[in-house]
């Protein structure tokens, strides 16, 4: 499974099929799984003082595909991108990622499909592996890897800790779950650039998201 495919899992309520956030946000959050994912795997970095030119730029360092079609697809957005900021190719990387990981869990029997377009879960078992993980982290009993890290850094972003693990059972509030998610996300499970690049867009992502609801809200329109 996909670093991206488990941030979808974890952000899907399971009976609608719906997301628990809001869409925008969490197609920035996917195609920053997909840079994270290739930098965990070797073959995308970012330039830093040991590297000759600008720093804090996208550097390819292995082309060859990785073996997922998603992953090579994103390695090819990357390689055409080289040189440019991580903010600048996140939402390049989530473009219809969505629709298709979800086609793709589908076809796994992870989740099915309704007429109306919803997914919800067919074989909770995946989603409730990596929410126990992610729980483990969150709470204390178990120090994350890397991939749980990561996952925690991009729901983190998405502001939906408290909707993946409840605190109330551990004796914890919103708050201290923030706190902790946000000591995890600063940890070394990616680059600084690459971390802040994540929170960037899909702050800004939320912020517009924002902006459209209160001008529909207000009668607004383009």
């Amino acid at each position: 499974m996909l670093l991206a495919e488990d941030l979808l899992l974890l952000v899907t309520n399971d009976a609608t099929g719906r997301l628990s956030v809001s869409g925008e946000p969490v197609d920035a959050g996917l195609g920053g799984a997909n840079l994270v994912e290739l930098t965990l795997l070797g073959k995308v970095d970012v330039s830093g003082e040991q590297d000759q030119g600008r720093r804090g730029r996208i550097i390819v360092r292995d082309p060859s595909p990785p073996g997922d079609e998603v992953l090579d697809a994103a390695l090819q957005t990357l390689v055409k991108r080289q040189g440019r900021k991580p903010s600048a190719v996140i939402r390049p990387l989530g473009k219809k990622l969505r629709r298709v990981l979800y086609q793709r869990l589908t076809a796994r029997g992870v989740l099915r499909i309704f007429p109306t377009r919803t997914w919800p879960a067919q074989d909770p078992s995946r989603k409730a592996e990596v929410r126990q993980q992610v729980t483990q982290a969150l709470v204390g009993t178990a120090a994350p890897d890397e991939r749980t890290a990561a996952l925690i850094a991009l729901l983190h972003a998405l502001k939906c800790e408290h909707k993946v693990v409840d605190p109330r059972p551990y004796q914890l509030s919103r708050r201290q779950l923030r706190a902790r998610a946000a000591e995890i996300a600063q940890g070394n499970w990616a680059s600084k650039a690459v971390r802040k690049a994540i929170d960037d867009e899909i702050a800004g992502a939320a912020v517009v998201m924002g902006v459209a609801a209160g001008g529909a809200a207000l009668g607004f329109s383009r």
